[in-house]
């Protein structure tokens, strides 16, 4: 990971931004997507993939990336859009949306995972890009971060479901907590259908 990013700045970009998501997998709550952008040649050991980082450990970084960075954005698209346009969309709307709010833009745009979107500048997706650019893993701490502290928030209004624990992923006591509460507004109808086409388990 500490050079991975360094091949594109050998080319001659100087503004590199890295983009990730956190929540395309929960049934409940919004997606988040993150960008930032680092100093050229920028180096920290301690900026991993969100994924390798305890909580602790990642809200720690994040401190880091919010003081260290050139910049660091997020956008946050909710449940309701993620069920008009279905998940895919929304995390590359998320995405997008992200990096129109860096100031400054970047030249290049390296995104996680192997999907892409169209941008003003070149955009490379990277299989495992959180684990390979320095760049991509600050924006999955960043937005790993944020959504948590979303379903935290969540959780003081819908308890029941316990997502200051689970953050909205399927977990079994989710589904249990589905099954006995019925389902919220948090939730995404088009991941619980079966749940949303019975009348008798809204609440």
């Amino acid at each position: 990971m500490r050079n991975f990013d360094h091949k594109f700045y050998n080319k001659g970009y100087n503004l590199i931004a890295g983009i990730d998501e956190a929540g395309r997998g929960p049934l409940a709550g919004p997606v988040v997507a993150a960008a930032v952008i680092f100093e050229k040649y920028y180096e920290n050991p301690l900026i991993n993939d969100s994924k390798k980082l305890n909580q602790k450990q990642r809200e720690k970084v994040f401190e880091i990336i919010k003081k260290e960075s050139l910049c660091w954005t997020f956008s946050v698209v909710s449940q309701n859009t993620i069920d008009k346009i279905n998940i895919l969309n929304a995390t590359l709307l998320a995405m997008k949306n992200s990096v129109q709010k860096l100031n400054p833009q970047p030249e290049l745009i390296l995104i996680d995972g192997d999907k892409n979107f169209q941008y003003k500048v070149e955009t490379i997706p990277i299989i495992k890009g959180d684990s390979l650019s320095l760049s991509i893993a600050a924006a999955s701490i960043v937005a790993k971060v944020i959504r948590d502290k979303i379903m935290e928030r969540l959780d003081l209004l819908y308890p029941n479901y316990k997502w200051r624990q689970n953050k909205g992923y399927p977990t079994k006591s989710h589904y249990l907590a589905i099954k006995e509460f019925g389902v919220s507004p948090i939730h995404r109808k088009s991941f619980l259908k079966k749940y949303f086409n019975d009348e008798s388990a809204k609440i």
